[in-house]
């Protein structure tokens, strides 16, 4: 791969750059690739939530457990869900609580399979210790700026 800075160069970049031009391209590639299946990357959370979920949970408990994941408020992750549900993927009982269809189970097989492609497209070159680092240097920066960080 070529650098577009020697290390000289890059030890000085700011790191809200390049975090946010990472994060801009992991997205943009994984939501195209989501698109191509039919869906869109929040219905694709929605499902994996469903699909391992250890006790089936209602839409709340889904909404409120991926609240953080939209900055458009609860009300987008409940139209996600209501899509799911919509496309024959989910169904919800009478207490509310949701489950995979037998369509829903195959495309979640399906759109996982996605994922771990797309996982190993972007760690190619990439050494578990490596990602390590990476991973805990990105927590260290959000500690040291007063942010707060939490994923599933």
């Amino acid at each position: 791969m070529d650098y577009s800075h020697t290390d000289a160069e890059l030890i000085r970049q700011p790191i809200g750059y390049w975090s946010w031009a990472a994060y801009k391209a992991v997205v943009t590639r994984t939501r195209a690739a989501l698109a191509e299946l039919g869906t869109t990357q929040p219905q694709w959370w929605v499902l994996a939530q469903v699909a391992r979920a250890d006790t089936p949970k209602t839409g709340a408990e889904i909404s409120h457990l991926l609240r953080n994941y939209l900055d458009t408020g609860p009300e987008a992750m409940e139209s996600e869900i209501d899509a799911t549900i919509k496309a024959g993927w989910i169904v919800q009982d009478p207490d509310g609580r949701l489950s995979l269809t037998p369509e829903g189970r195959a495309f979640f097989e399906q759109a996982a399979a996605l994922q771990d492609d797309l996982w190993t497209e972007r760690h190619a070159g990439v050494s578990d210790e490596e990602y390590l680092t990476t991973m805990k240097v990105l927590q260290r920066f959000i500690h040291n700026t007063g942010g707060r960080a939490w994923h599933h």
